[in-house]
């Protein structure tokens, strides 16, 4: 939901993520950040009427060609940041964004980033000992703690 308040824009969107972990290595995307590129879960918006475990296997379906099994709720972060769009021709929108992350077992299919656009890269099985050393955003840092996945120090 996007409205103006006081000349603002301000958004609300709510996503949800899958924490898919298998024999030491995380399921992760490869994002654009504004800091260049980090490590982030799959997932993401969910459509109008959609429930957030169906957009989880929709988003990772989608972007992967992988089948997620979505299990429990790990955790709901909430972050709120100023973001300016990617096209740079309009103002800065106050975005509050919920993230609802599950954990998930990929089933079936093979990686293969087919819908990889302008804010991912590629995907990729990551092993979490190898994360303290990349860049990722901070949703990769909490997904793992909320799985008590010991790695990051």
């Amino acid at each position: 939901m996007t409205r103006t308040v006081g000349g603002r824009y301000r958004a609300t969107r709510v996503a949800a993520y899958a924490l898919c972990v298998d024999d030491g290595r995380v399921l992760l995307e490869r994002w654009r950040s504004q800091n260049g590129p980090a490590w982030t879960l799959p997932g993401g918006a969910l459509q109008f009427g959609e429930d957030p475990p169906t957009a989880v296997r929709r988003e990772v379906l989608t972007r992967t060609s992988l089948v997620v099994e979505v299990r429990d709720v790990l955790g709901v972060d909430s972050w709120r940041a100023c973001l300016v769009p990617s096209n740079r021709r309009s103002a800065s929108t106050d975005t509050h964004a919920i993230r609802i992350v599950y954990a998930g077992r990929i089933v079936g299919g093979l990686l293969d980033a087919v819908n990889v656009d302008k804010m991912a890269e590629r995907f990729g099985w990551v092993a979490v000992e190898a994360l303290p050393h990349q860049l990722r955003a901070e949703l990769v840092d909490s997904a793992l703690a909320w799985a008590a996945v010991a790695t990051l120090r």
